[in-house]
Parts: C-alpha cells; structure tokens; sequence
C-alpha cells in the first residue's frame, strides 16, 4: 500500500493505520512494516539508477540520487518522477520490492515505536539489524525488477 501511489490517500491509509497501533509509545510491527515499505521505493529506484545506468537519462541518473536520500528519510514521494515516466515497469517493481519489506520486517520482528524518520528513527527499531535486512531486500527486488523490465535507453 505504501508503494502504490508513493503519497496518495493509499499510501496515506497505510500510513494512518500504522500509526495508530503506535500505543503509550510501544513498538508496532505494522509501523516498522510500513516505513518499511514506504522507503524502498525510492531507494530501490535509487540504486538501480546506479546499477543499471544505461536504462536511465542523464536527467533520471541525478534524480535517483535525490531518491536514496529522500528513501533513506522515509520519503516515498522520491519515486514519483520515475513512476510518472514509466508506470507500467516501476509501479510493479516498487510495489514487490515494498511487499517484500513490509513482509520480511513482520516476518524478523522487527517494531517502531515511532511513526515517522527513516534511518534518523533507527533507535527506535528492534530487531534493527533484521530490519535492516528486510529494507535491504526490498531496495534490491525492486532495483533488480528495474534492472529487467526497463529497457535500455541508449
């Protein structure tokens, strides 16, 4: 749901629900799946503009730079543009990489007691080195999907 619309009410849903299982300041499981989620999409299009360059213009190489940082601070909306140019190969490739995230952050037991900051909030992770994980898996699904089904540009 995160990578969905990267921003939109979808993504805000998801985002509205996590937060309220954040209770008397406890960790939720749901809240670490969704930021979870919610950082992959731009990191994976990030890196994949870094690993597969040749399937990007000058212009989409220096904005999946940007990507990685706004990914990196939990801020979906850094996918935008690529999902824009392109919705039939990045919807699908940010929505797996999220999926897989989401499903391995729940899946290792990682929580966040906190609903919002991406690495910033990283104290406020358990398990973080399972999390950790699980955003790295996402971030690769969704570069390695990128890397597939884009084509080569030059």
């Amino acid at each position: 749901m995160m990578a969905f619309d990267m921003g939109g009410p979808v993504n805000k849903a998801a985002y509205a629900f996590g937060t309220s299982t954040l209770v008397l300041g406890q960790g939720s499981a749901v809240m670490a799946a969704v930021m979870a989620g919610g950082m992959v999409p731009p990191l994976g299009i990030g890196l994949a503009t870094l690993l597969f360059a040749k399937k990007f213009d000058t212009d989409q190489k220096e904005a999946g730079k940007a990507a990685i940082v706004l990914g990196a601070s939990f801020i979906t909306e850094g996918a935008i543009p690529f999902a824009a140019a392109d919705p039939a190969r990045v919807l699908p490739a940010i929505m797996a990489g999220g999926a897989v995230a989401g499903a391995l952050s729940m899946g290792l037991g990682a929580t966040l007691a906190v609903p919002h900051g991406g690495l910033f909030v990283i104290f406020a992770v358990t398990n973080i080195i399972q999390y950790v994980i699980a955003i790295a898996a996402g971030t690769l699904v969704t570069a390695g999907l990128l890397g597939v089904l884009k084509k080569d540009i030059a």
